[in-house]
């Protein structure tokens, strides 16, 4: 009885935690590749702040979410070769973007960049004073002595790109990401510990059904046969004559000379 209602507080523990535990590794795992994805740095563009080979979390986002500092991960047909590239917003649409050859100013504001690479420009920009078109960003890299971007496009919408370009941003914060992946391990682990429940409230001893397996019973002694009238165990039975019974004094017949005791632990009397 007792086996049978630990099987059955087993099976619901089981039944509570198996979907639960779904339920979290589902929304948890499912959370973390619908809205990040993970990519490596292949260039020195955005040097100081990535180095190249750097692994990055991505996080996907709409294009009026991004803002100006943004460090984006964008894709332009027409350049790169269609391959993705890291850039950092520096202006939006309408914003008013000039570089004096010393400083970048967005909408007559200074812009404060402490994330440069120190050193010099490329040589190969020069000054530029550009309106960037609605519904697009106006893209550089923090390495500009060695970026290819918006400076080098002058001539096509003012250098800029389509916002739906933008296939997410770089994630500063890595704590979000690693709570939807904790908690999508975590739940595996109910599950896992759900499903042993389970399996253990059904066959709690091995046996299915919640049911102890029957024990085996060891070879069964044979009993010599008793000597009706003359001995008998203190159970009231019939005792065959065995050595344990010398201490009354019987004569052991011819067939059980020589043999062990069959019932050792039988008390041999003597027998009305």
């Amino acid at each position: 009885m007792q086996q049978r209602r630990a099987g059955n507080g087993l099976r619901v523990a089981a039944w509570a935690l198996v979907p639960l535990g779904l339920l979290l590794a589902v929304g948890g795992i499912g959370y973390f590749f619908t809205n990040y994805q993970g990519v490596t740095v292949m260039s020195e563009a955005m040097e100081p702040t990535y180095h190249q080979g750097e692994r990055l979390v991505i996080e996907g986002i709409d294009a009026d979410e991004v803002r100006r500092g943004d460090v984006v991960l964008v894709a332009v047909p027409d350049r790169y070769e269609g391959r993705p590239v890291l850039q950092r917003v520096l202006g939006m649409g309408g914003d008013h973007v000039v570089y004096d050859g010393h400083r970048i100013k967005v909408n007559g504001k200074p812009v404060d960049e402490p994330y440069l690479m120190p050193g010099e420009v490329n040589p190969a920009t020069g000054p530029y004073d550009v309106r960037v078109p609605d519904g697009r960003f106006f893209l550089l890299g923090d390495h500009r002595g060695n970026s290819n971007d918006s400076r080098f496009f002058l001539d096509e919408q003012s250098g800029s790109v389509a916002a739906s370009g933008v296939l997410g941003r770089v994630q500063q914060s890595l704590a979000v990401p690693a709570a939807s992946g904790a908690l999508g391990a975590l739940g595996i682990l109910l599950a896992l510990v759900g499903i042993g429940l389970g399996i253990g409230g059904t066959w709690p001893d091995g046996a299915p059904g919640g049911r102890s397996r029957p024990r085996r019973r060891g070879p069964r002694l044979s009993e010599a046969p008793a000597i009706p009238g003359r001995h008998a165990c203190s159970s009231g039975r019939a005792c065959g004559v065995t050595p344990a019974c010398l201490g009354n004094g019987q004569e052991i017949p011819s067939a059980w000379r020589g043999r062990e005791p069959s019932t050792p632990s039988c008390s041999c009397v003597r027998g009305a």
